[in-house]
Protein backbone atom coordinates (compact mmCIF):
# COMPACT_ATOMS: atom_id res chain seq x y z
CA UNK A 1 0.00 0.00 0.00
CA UNK A 2 1.38 3.69 -0.91
CA UNK A 3 2.42 6.16 2.25
CA UNK A 4 0.14 8.27 0.69
CA UNK A 5 -2.91 6.25 1.29
CA UNK A 6 -2.53 6.39 4.79
CA UNK A 7 -4.56 8.79 6.93
CA UNK A 8 -3.24 9.55 10.77
CA UNK A 9 -6.33 10.67 13.47
CA UNK A 10 -5.65 11.41 16.46
CA UNK A 11 -9.29 11.47 18.33
CA UNK A 12 -10.35 14.15 20.66
CA UNK A 13 -10.99 13.44 24.57
CA UNK A 14 -14.46 15.40 24.38
CA UNK A 15 -16.32 18.15 22.02
CA UNK A 16 -19.21 20.09 22.63
CA UNK A 17 -22.04 20.99 19.97
CA UNK A 18 -25.35 22.18 19.18
CA UNK A 19 -28.33 20.18 18.53
CA UNK A 20 -28.81 19.15 15.14
CA UNK A 21 -25.58 19.23 14.52
CA UNK A 22 -23.65 17.71 11.56
CA UNK A 23 -20.14 16.30 13.02
CA UNK A 24 -17.55 15.91 10.97
CA UNK A 25 -14.09 14.20 11.01
CA UNK A 26 -11.95 17.36 11.80
CA UNK A 27 -14.28 18.32 14.51
CA UNK A 28 -13.27 15.26 16.78
CA UNK A 29 -9.79 14.22 14.80
CA UNK A 30 -6.57 15.77 14.03
CA UNK A 31 -5.61 14.47 10.54
CA UNK A 32 -2.97 13.70 8.87
CA UNK A 33 -2.73 12.30 5.64
CA UNK A 34 -1.39 13.75 2.01
CA UNK A 35 -3.10 16.59 0.71
CA UNK A 36 -5.53 15.17 -1.99
CA UNK A 37 -6.76 13.32 0.39
CA UNK A 38 -6.92 16.68 3.56
CA UNK A 39 -10.09 18.19 2.84
CA UNK A 40 -12.01 14.97 1.89
CA UNK A 41 -11.12 13.34 5.34
CA UNK A 42 -11.93 16.67 6.97
CA UNK A 43 -15.14 16.96 5.74
CA UNK A 44 -16.19 13.15 5.71
CA UNK A 45 -19.38 13.35 8.29
CA UNK A 46 -19.21 10.74 10.95
CA UNK A 47 -22.35 11.37 13.21
CA UNK A 48 -25.38 13.80 12.67
CA UNK A 49 -27.55 14.43 16.28
CA UNK A 50 -30.84 13.93 16.26
CA UNK A 51 -33.28 14.70 18.35
CA UNK A 52 -33.74 10.98 19.83
CA UNK A 53 -30.44 11.28 21.12
CA UNK A 54 -29.57 12.62 24.67
CA UNK A 55 -26.82 15.35 25.99
CA UNK A 56 -23.96 13.09 25.73
CA UNK A 57 -22.87 10.35 22.63
CA UNK A 58 -19.68 8.16 22.45
CA UNK A 59 -18.19 7.90 18.98
CA UNK A 60 -15.92 4.76 19.09
CA UNK A 61 -12.51 4.59 17.13
CA UNK A 62 -13.54 1.70 15.46
CA UNK A 63 -16.47 2.85 13.93
CA UNK A 64 -14.61 6.14 12.05
CA UNK A 65 -12.22 3.31 10.87
CA UNK A 66 -15.16 1.03 9.42
CA UNK A 67 -16.71 4.37 8.10
CA UNK A 68 -13.75 5.40 6.24
CA UNK A 69 -13.02 2.02 5.19
CA UNK A 70 -16.36 1.52 3.32
CA UNK A 71 -16.44 5.77 1.64
CA UNK A 72 -12.56 5.04 0.80
CA UNK A 73 -11.45 1.61 0.55
CA UNK A 74 -7.99 2.86 -0.64
CA UNK A 75 -7.15 4.57 2.49
CA UNK A 76 -5.41 2.84 5.67
CA UNK A 77 -6.40 4.45 9.05
CA UNK A 78 -4.08 4.68 11.74
CA UNK A 79 -5.30 5.31 14.70
CA UNK A 80 -3.27 7.19 17.65
CA UNK A 81 -4.39 8.21 21.21
CA UNK A 82 -7.57 8.14 22.45
CA UNK A 83 -10.09 5.57 21.29
CA UNK A 84 -13.40 7.03 21.94
CA UNK A 85 -14.20 10.54 21.50
CA UNK A 86 -17.44 12.24 23.98
CA UNK A 87 -19.83 14.72 22.14
CA UNK A 88 -21.78 16.93 24.48
CA UNK A 89 -24.63 18.48 22.89
CA UNK A 90 -25.22 21.87 24.63
CA UNK A 91 -29.11 22.26 25.13
CA UNK A 92 -30.60 25.58 25.84
CA UNK A 93 -30.19 25.86 29.35
CA UNK A 94 -33.17 27.54 31.39
CA UNK A 95 -32.08 31.10 32.79
CA UNK A 96 -30.94 30.23 36.40
CA UNK A 97 -33.72 32.97 38.86
CA UNK A 98 -32.13 35.79 40.79
CA UNK A 99 -33.81 34.36 44.39
CA UNK A 100 -32.64 31.39 43.18
CA UNK A 101 -29.27 32.19 43.23
CA UNK A 102 -29.13 34.53 46.68
CA UNK A 103 -30.76 31.35 48.42
CA UNK A 104 -27.94 29.32 46.98
CA UNK A 105 -25.30 31.68 48.09
CA UNK A 106 -26.74 32.34 51.31
CA UNK A 107 -26.47 28.68 52.45
CA UNK A 108 -23.04 28.20 50.68
CA UNK A 109 -22.55 31.80 52.92
CA UNK A 110 -23.53 30.31 55.87
CA UNK A 111 -22.59 26.78 55.68
CA UNK A 112 -19.02 27.32 55.43
CA UNK A 113 -18.81 30.50 57.92
CA UNK A 114 -20.18 27.57 60.83
CA UNK A 115 -17.76 25.15 59.54
CA UNK A 116 -14.95 27.79 59.47
CA UNK A 117 -15.78 28.78 63.44
CA UNK A 118 -16.42 24.77 64.00
CA UNK A 119 -12.98 23.91 63.39
CA UNK A 120 -11.32 27.14 65.41
CA UNK A 121 -13.72 26.04 68.22
CA UNK A 122 -12.15 22.32 67.85
CA UNK A 123 -8.54 23.34 67.97
CA UNK A 124 -9.26 25.84 70.73
CA UNK A 125 -8.37 28.63 68.61
CA UNK A 126 -9.67 31.87 71.08
CA UNK A 127 -7.26 30.05 73.81
CA UNK A 128 -4.49 29.74 71.09
CA UNK A 129 -4.61 33.38 70.19
CA UNK A 130 -4.74 34.37 74.05
CA UNK A 131 -2.10 32.21 75.44
CA UNK A 132 0.28 33.70 72.29
CA UNK A 133 -0.80 37.20 73.24
CA UNK A 134 0.03 36.72 77.23
CA UNK A 135 3.79 35.14 75.87
CA UNK A 136 4.47 37.94 73.26
CA UNK A 137 3.08 40.98 75.74
CA UNK A 138 2.86 39.56 79.53
CA UNK A 139 -0.28 40.85 79.32
CA UNK A 140 -3.62 38.67 79.92
CA UNK A 141 -6.15 39.32 77.67
CA UNK A 142 -9.44 37.29 76.84
CA UNK A 143 -9.91 39.15 73.27
CA UNK A 144 -6.99 39.61 71.41
CA UNK A 145 -7.76 41.93 68.96
CA UNK A 146 -3.63 42.28 68.00
CA UNK A 147 -3.81 38.73 66.56
CA UNK A 148 -7.59 37.92 65.54
CA UNK A 149 -7.73 40.61 63.00
CA UNK A 150 -4.74 40.11 61.53
CA UNK A 151 -5.42 36.26 61.22
CA UNK A 152 -8.84 36.84 60.14
CA UNK A 153 -7.65 38.88 57.09
CA UNK A 154 -4.91 36.23 56.33
CA UNK A 155 -7.32 33.65 56.34
CA UNK A 156 -9.38 35.65 53.97
CA UNK A 157 -6.30 36.54 51.75
CA UNK A 158 -5.02 32.43 52.35
CA UNK A 159 -8.01 31.48 50.53
CA UNK A 160 -8.57 33.62 47.47
CA UNK A 161 -4.22 32.30 47.09
CA UNK A 162 -5.20 28.42 47.82
CA UNK A 163 -7.73 28.90 45.24
CA UNK A 164 -5.55 31.05 42.73
CA UNK A 165 -8.61 33.29 41.62
CA UNK A 166 -10.39 36.72 42.55
CA UNK A 167 -13.31 36.02 40.84
CA UNK A 168 -13.02 35.94 37.88
CA UNK A 169 -9.56 36.88 37.42
CA UNK A 170 -6.54 34.43 38.05
CA UNK A 171 -3.25 35.44 40.03
CA UNK A 172 -1.01 33.36 38.14
CA UNK A 173 -1.25 30.47 35.39
CA UNK A 174 -0.84 27.59 37.71
CA UNK A 175 -4.22 25.33 37.97
CA UNK A 176 -5.20 25.93 42.03
CA UNK A 177 -6.60 22.17 43.87
CA UNK A 178 -9.91 22.58 42.94
CA UNK A 179 -9.44 23.02 39.26
CA UNK A 180 -7.19 19.83 39.28
CA UNK A 181 -9.89 17.92 41.68
CA UNK A 182 -12.66 19.06 38.89
CA UNK A 183 -10.49 17.67 36.11
CA UNK A 184 -9.49 14.44 37.67
CA UNK A 185 -13.29 14.44 38.49
CA UNK A 186 -13.87 14.94 34.65
CA UNK A 187 -11.63 12.53 33.34
CA UNK A 188 -13.61 9.50 35.98
CA UNK A 189 -16.57 10.71 34.62
CA UNK A 190 -15.84 10.21 30.96
CA UNK A 191 -14.17 7.10 31.35
CA UNK A 192 -17.19 6.29 33.16
CA UNK A 193 -19.60 7.30 30.35
CA UNK A 194 -17.44 5.48 27.63
CA UNK A 195 -17.55 2.26 29.83
CA UNK A 196 -21.74 2.38 29.99
CA UNK A 197 -22.62 4.24 27.07
CA UNK A 198 -20.51 3.43 24.21
CA UNK A 199 -22.93 0.07 24.14
CA UNK A 200 -25.86 2.60 23.11
CA UNK A 201 -24.06 4.74 21.13
CA UNK A 202 -21.69 2.58 18.64
CA UNK A 203 -25.80 1.24 17.82
CA UNK A 204 -26.57 4.71 16.97
CA UNK A 205 -23.06 5.44 14.80
CA UNK A 206 -23.97 2.45 12.94
CA UNK A 207 -27.60 4.19 12.11
CA UNK A 208 -29.37 1.18 13.49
Amino acid sequence: MKTDSIVYLRLKNRIQVLPQAQITLKEIATIITAEPFQRTMEDMLIYQVSEQDRNIIVIDGIKIIDLVAKLHPQMEVQLIGPQQVIVQVMYKKAKVSAPLFLIVWFLLFIGSGVTIMNFHEDVSMQEVHQKLFYLLTGIPDKKPLLFQIPYSIGLGLGMILFFNHVFKKRINEEPSPLEVEIFSYQQAMDQYIIMHENKESQKKVDGS
